[in-house]
């Protein structure tokens, strides 16, 4: 229903509930997000964006929003997996990165997701058992062609891992496209499918928001 807000920050609390007010056309909305979200908000009257999630539940409907598309995007799928919920879902994204949560998943390090507040040992390799499956099977039948002026020499596989990732994340196939074609340009590391998705994301934060 909703993508983003755009407006003036009008309030931000971080009591029990961390939240923010953004002023829109004259509506104040307030909006769930958590400390990390929370620390990179400007100062209160200036302008800002925030990507945001509507939570719909039976007796209440709420807004949770993030700074970055890739953050809200991770924290709509995170909410897909049994047991995790919105407040578990803002704590995930407090403790991690989106991209490293990514990361985290894809090297199946149920350790380090475990470190987070209220994650045990099982539900943090159900996180990745569901949440893994979510960004990389479902669309892994969908190549891109990548072209590029600098010899790199990328499998398949790696290039699909990241592909399948940024499409999941809700990017079409030419943002995906043009992202990829970014990362081959300025990767380090010619193989490797985390470094292509982590400048793919910079990328896409940066010309995408």
């Amino acid at each position: 229903m909703y993508d983003y807000f755009s407006g003036k920050l009008s309030a931000k609390t971080s009591t029990t509930n961390i939240t923010a007010t953004i002023e829109c056309g004259g509506i104040g909305y307030l909006i769930n997000v958590n400390n990390r979200t929370l620390a990179e908000l400007p100062p209160l009257n200036e302008q800002v964006k925030l990507y945001v999630s509507l939570i719909h539940k039976e007796d209440s409907m709420s807004l949770c929003g993030f700074i970055h598309k890739e953050d809200r995007d991770i924290f709509n799928i995170l909410q897909s997996v049994s047991g995790v919920g919105m407040k578990m879902a803002l704590t995930l994204l407090d403790e991690f990165s989106g991209f490293d949560l990514i990361s985290a998943v894809i090297k199946e390090d149920s350790k380090l997701i475990s470190t987070a507040k209220g994650i045990g040992p099982k539900l943090a390799q159900k996180i990745i058992l569901e949440l893994k499956d979510k960004l990389i099977n479902w669309q892994k039948n969908t190549p891109i062609n990548i072209v590029t002026s600098k010899n790199v020499e990328l499998s398949n596989d790696n290039i699909f891992e990241a592909q399948s990732v940024l499409l999941s994340l809700g990017y079409s196939i030419e943002e995906a496209k043009k992202a990829l074609e970014y990362a081959v340009q300025n990767c380090e590391k010619q193989d490797n499918s985390e470094e292509l998705l982590k400048i793919s994301l910079e990328y896409l934060s940066k010309f995408c928001s």
